[in-house]
């Protein structure tokens, strides 16, 4: 029997620390002055991650792991603490505000955006395409959109935003950001939304999106604005409407 919730930490927490030197084997991608590094070692976690969520849905020994975890987890179902909500996207928001302050990231405003935006594209694509496709019924039977967790997924997407952007500053930018999407999925089990394995493949799932995001970028670059460099005019402003979160974003071209 599983006793305390607090070994998901040790799942998930694990990936805030990556190692993130260039191995012999990789690729590098030159984009103007910066360089975009592909190694297959950095799909080790995000794969393990997105394996276990799969093998979870067809695993018995697994799907009984998901429910006593969740009945260790949840005391009371109908006691819900919506944080998860808001908290998938606090890395992204972080970012975004860390460079306000003066704390600048990797990428400039117009190129962080583009690789945000892309990751984001990715990422909802690939959960909304599996949820429909694999049709998991959540724990509190709302519905059939249980895997993968698009919250958690979210998270951790912006959470390896964080971390590409500001390692080079402090690994402790990206470690706190990976402690928050963390909490999101743990969220997302307590207010009985996900199995663990729905959280472990959203996990997967969001920090793969963000890689893949990184390396794409030098084409997604040259796609979208060609081979000149363009300084645009751009204004970014988060908004809030008592029930929901997000961001606005206005480019002239």
């Amino acid at each position: 029997m599983i006793k305390n919730p607090v070994f998901l930490l040790l799942t998930f927490g694990v990936i805030g620390l990556q190692a993130q030197q260039i191995p012999q084997d990789s690729i590098i991608l030159d984009s103007k002055s910066k360089n975009l590094n592909f190694s297959y070692k950095h799909l080790i976690i995000p794969t393990v991650l997105i394996a276990y969520g799969a093998w979870g849905l067809k695993s018995d020994q697994l799907i009984r792991y998901n429910r006593e975890l969740r009945n260790e987890i949840i005391e009371n179902p109908h006691k819900q603490f919506p944080i998860d909500d808001y908290s998938r996207y606090a890395p992204v928001v972080a970012v975004y505000g860390l460079n306000a302050l003066g704390i600048k990231g990797k990428h400039n405003f117009k190129d962080r955006t583009v690789i945000m935006l892309t990751s984001n594209i990715i990422m909802c694509t690939t959960v909304m395409a599996v949820k429909k496709s694999i049709k998991s019924e959540r724990p509190d039977e709302s519905n059939l959109s249980s895997f993968p967790s698009g919250h958690t997924a979210t998270a951790f997407a912006g959470a390896e935003f964080m971390w590409q952007e500001y390692k080079d500053k402090s690994v402790w930018y990206g470690i706190s950001a990976y402690a928050v999407a963390t909490g999101t999925g743990i969220f997302r089990m307590y207010n009985n939304k996900h199995w663990l394995s729905d959280v472990a493949a959203g996990a997967g799932v969001g920090i793969l999106s963000t890689k893949v995001a990184y390396w794409i970028h030098p084409y997604v670059n040259k796609l979208i604005f060609g081979t000149k460099e363009t300084k645009m005019p751009t204004s970014f402003m988060p908004y809030y409407n008592g029930k929901q979160v997000g961001f606005g974003l206005a480019t002239t071209f």
